[in-house]
């Protein structure tokens, strides 16, 4: 049954039926269209009042709970249903782990519609809070309030946060108190950094008016213990700056490296920013099976450190080397995974498209004592053809790790012109990863399927498929 409420439907006693994309859950109208609901599980029944319509489909939100899931469990964080970071965290781990890898089989299914192996069992993380080595927070002047502060004739106070954006609200910052994401001493930093500002005036940026001294607020750690630490002025006030980073070296001294930017352009992207470095050094160590990585503070590396190192080691395992092989690492990023599968290679050849990443990468194998690999920067579509491959051999295997989009079509048409004896494709979106997959079913197999879950509480989810060429 539905009823009218000021323009808005109410569906009542919906069961809620599936976990969707982007973490919202899914249940079914009585009309037969979908809804999509946030903050809800799977198994739930609820009362739902639409808030928007389309031909096919409702968004709602659950304003009543008939009956609750057996799949819930009770959430941790304090700012759970508001802050958009962790949208399962009210579902346990188990089913979290279950609706990604039927999203991954469902993508390699429906879009790559290629013959699948048996999926080897998504691995869990050990960690399922406090996993994230990186972490960005933001400024403003104007805090996200609840529907009780705004309801209320009390004086609201200061209304500065330092914290996550609201979703779908590029000008609403929600002030967080504890995160549960990253290791202390994150949270201890971000609201040390918080209460300073506001004893000493520091002013907190407005989106809006594009002013304030404060603007963005970046933690690095890893797990070598080492700890950066960035902070984004939007106006360029040195006696100010530097009181707040000489008062955080001084409370933190552990800090390995305090950077910060002056950035008034309209966005608050640091790639073409000049970064300054303020105490320490301007990089920190991550460490592998031995093998040292120094992340610096633009560099892409993988959030969870923990499972970054069991994700690798199956993308190795994937590879079967034996130590004769040419392998190429398509998107290699700081050349990581090139150089953790290179002492079971002949040679590792490292292609990107970001010059600082390969000026790391190749500052990596200097100090990680690697003389197998050779790292080069291009675009992937144009630097990947013939007269390269001509240069440095013909690969045995490709690794490929490519962004959210997946392959560009030039480098696919290209592997399947080489023809390696195997690929092995890491994904942080089996979507398009499956459209890859199904491009080059002509040529290849796919031999073995498993999913890394490396961000729990999340609907995110990686994926590393094996092709081998058909015989």
């Amino acid at each position: 049954m539905a009823k009218k409420n000021t323009d808005k439907v109410v569906f009542h006693q919906i069961k809620v039926l599936d976990a969707g994309a982007k973490g919202v859950s899914v249940a079914k109208a009585p009309d037969g269209k979908v809804v999509f609901i946030p903050n809800v599980v799977p198994g739930d029944v609820v009362d739902v009042q639409t808030f928007k319509k389309r031909k096919s489909f409702y968004e709602g939100k659950a304003v009543h709970f008939h009956e609750y899931s057996e799949h819930r469990t009770e959430p941790v964080c304090e700012h759970f249903g508001v802050c958009g970071g962790c949208k399962w965290q009210n579902m346990k781990y188990s089913q979290q782990l279950y609706y990604k890898q039927n999203e991954v089989l469902n993508h390699l299914q429906r879009i790559g519609k290629v013959e699948l192996p048996e999926f080897e069992p998504i691995l869990g993380s050990e960690k399922q809070f406090f996993y994230r080595n990186k972490m960005e927070f933001s400024f403003s002047n104007s805090r996200w309030l609840t529907e009780a502060e705004i309801g209320s004739t009390e004086d609201l106070g200061n209304r500065n946060a330092l914290g996550f954006h609201i979703p779908k609200m590029w000008d609403k910052i929600l002030d967080i108190n504890k995160c549960h994401l990253q290791e202390d001493p994150s949270n201890a930093i971000r609201n040390e950094v918080r209460d300073f500002a506001n004893a000493n005036g520091l002013t907190f940026f407005n989106p809006r008016e594009h002013s304030g001294l404060l603007r963005t607020l970046m933690l690095r750690t890893s797990s070598t213990g080492e700890i950066m630490v960035l902070i984004q002025f939007f106006e360029n006030d040195k006696a100010n700056r530097e009181l707040i980073l000489d008062h955080l070296y001084e409370k933190f001294p552990q800090i390995t490296s305090l950077q910060y930017v002056v950035n008034a352009k309209a966005n608050d992207t640091l790639y073409d920013t000049d970064i300054k470095l303020y105490k320490g050094r301007d990089y920190i160590l991550e460490e592998m099976e031995g093998l040292k990585f120094s992340i610096n503070a633009k560099s892409f590396y993988q959030t969870n450190s923990d499972q970054a190192y069991e994700l690798y080691k199956i993308t190795r395992d994937f590879a079967g080397l034996t130590g004769n092989e040419i392998v190429y690492d398509l998107y290699t990023g700081t050349g990581t995974i090139a150089q953790f599968v290179s002492k079971k290679a002949k040679k590792v050849i490292g292609v990107e498209s970001v010059p600082d990443a390969i000026k790391d990468a190749k500052a990596n194998a200097v100090r990680n004592e690697i003389t197998n690999c050779e790292f080069f920067v291009g675009d992937m579509k144009v630097v990947f053809n013939d007269s390269f491959i001509a240069q440095h051999g013909h690969p045995d295997v490709i690794i490929t790790d490519p962004p959210r989009d997946g392959m560009h079509k030039d480098v696919i048409e290209q592997i399947m012109k080489i023809a390696p004896d195997k690929v092995v494709y890491v994904s942080c979106n089996s979507a398009t990863q499956a459209r890859d997959l199904a491009l080059m079913d002509e040529k290849y197999k796919v031999t073995r399927v498993r999913p890394v879950d490396m961000f729990p509480q999340t609907h995110h989810v990686e994926n590393v498929v094996l092709l081998e060429k058909r015989k």
